[in-house]
């Protein structure tokens, strides 16, 4: 039989004697008698079957599944009850290996990064932490966890991007109810000794040391064509390069499962036509691909996505031999060299649709500043302020102004201008100028 205690605080206890001959416990805390009665008629029934070994019926097995987890543990401390295990979703490693092996929307390549994400957590929380128990101060754990790391500033910001990917589908899902990674970011820093802008003679050295026709194709597509290594250098044929029209198709694997990314067209830029006309000279009869090196391609292209298949030690020796030190990020930095290049010329939406990425990509992981470009700021001062000071006196040509300005810059002009410019007045462009003043290069 159990008994019902009464503290003088109003607490209630239920007692009863175990099947060990000892007297067990379980606080009920504030609750009325007549709960704490109906509480220990199940409990009379939960000894009785634990002391002889028999089942519960159906009625009491239900009663039992149906308690919180608080008050199961309360049963299961005193031997009522076996320990509750979570449901495998409830896991971290039962959801996270659902959640990625469901995602048959993604790239192999992409399923791989998660993976990585995965590991963290599992390494972080355990493989049976129970989701729920996961809250914000524990997400800012894990990205503490990952500085202890020594991950790359850009890896932690990519890695809890993802970890709040995933437990927002957990909250979509109704296994738990908040996302405690909602309010956990870490700004992804690009750190400036890992960007190096290539120059023209520093690719020549390197074309020059090449040793077969087919690595001077992967460094031109690299640095002239823009072309992403391994992936769009090694799958490029023949018939993709339209020598009449002057341009060529680059199929990315990496952008196809966007609408209108599976591929993109290129200029056959001068420098990249002298080395691929090159390259056709010397492809074998029936060659297909303009990287003539099957075994580039077979190691590089892997069921899980693109490997760099050690294209980079090779890269190195001719680096070496053209007496210059390899670089940080060999082909991203050849890549990022062509498209900072470009935008010297070309408005910045006409490069990214010929290069494949963003606006918004480029200046953030691509676009540098170089030395030519101290060089040119003092050997031709920008003449902005002079040619504002002139129409404000009525000297100079407003045609001038406008033609110094590169398309990048006009528009960050005209944003400038929007503020101070009425609907109901039009104003002439010596008084735009006037009004709105050199434009900074910090503005473009």
């Amino acid at each position: 039989m159990a008994s019902i205690s009464r503290e003088p605080n109003g607490r209630r206890t239920i007692q009863f004697i175990g099947g060990d001959g000892k007297r067990r416990s379980i606080r009920l805390g504030k609750v009325s008698q007549k709960s704490a009665e109906s509480f220990r008629t199940r409990i009379e029934y939960l000894v009785a079957s634990a002391n002889h070994g028999t089942p519960l019926d159906e009625d009491n097995a239900k009663w039992l599944s149906e308690r919180d987890d608080a008050t199961y543990g309360k049963l299961a401390a005193v031997g009522l009850a076996k320990q509750r295990q979570p449901a495998p979703l409830l896991t971290v490693a039962g959801f996270l290996a659902e959640y990625v092996s469901r995602r048959v929307d993604v790239k192999p390549a992409t399923r791989e990064v998660w993976r990585q994400v995965e590991k963290n957590l599992l390494n972080h929380f355990g493989e049976h932490r129970d989701l729920r128990t996961i809250d914000e101060t524990a997400a800012e754990d894990f990205k503490l966890f990952l500085f202890q790391e020594k991950l790359a500033p850009t890896t932690i910001a990519k890695r809890l991007q993802f970890a709040r990917q995933f437990f927002r589908a957990a909250v979509k899902r109704k296994l738990i109810a908040v996302n405690p990674f909602a309010e956990v970011a870490s700004k992804a820093t690009v750190k400036s000794d890992r960007q190096q802008f290539i120059s023209r003679e520093d690719t020549q050295r390197v074309l020059d040391t090449c040793p077969n026709a087919d690595w001077r194709a992967i460094v031109a597509l690299s640095r002239y064509g823009g072309l992403r290594c391994p992936s769009e250098v090694l799958t490029l044929k023949w018939s993709d390069i339209d020598w009449e029209r002057g341009r060529f198709l680059v199929h990315s694997c990496k952008t196809e499962h966007h609408a209108g990314k599976a591929t993109r067209e290129v200029p056959l830029f001068p420098q990249l036509q002298a080395v691929l006309s090159e390259a056709f000279d010397a492809a074998p009869d029936g060659a297909v691909y303009v990287v003539s090196n099957d075994q580039y391609r077979a190691a590089a292209d892997t069921p899980i996505g693109w490997r760099n298949c050690n294209l980079r030690t090779q890269f190195d020796r001719i680096l070496r031999r053209a007496g210059l030190t390899p670089w940080p990020r060999r082909f991203h930095a050849m890549r990022a060299s062509r498209e900072t290049e470009l935008c010297q010329d070309y408005p910045i939406h006409v490069v990214t649709a010929w290069l494949g990425n963003t606006p918004k990509i480029a200046m953030k992981h691509y676009l540098m500043t170089t030395a030519a470009d101290f060089s040119k700021a003092v050997q031709n001062p920008v003449q902005y302020g002079a040619e504002s000071g002139a129409a404000t006196s009525g000297g100079g040509s407003q045609d001038s102004a406008r033609n110094d300005i590169s398309p990048c810059k006009t528009r960050a002009y005209a944003k400038s201008c929007e503020r101070v410019q009425s609907p109901a007045k039009y104003i002439s462009g010596e008084d735009r100028i006037r009004t709105c003043g050199p434009v900074s290069r910090s503005s473009v």
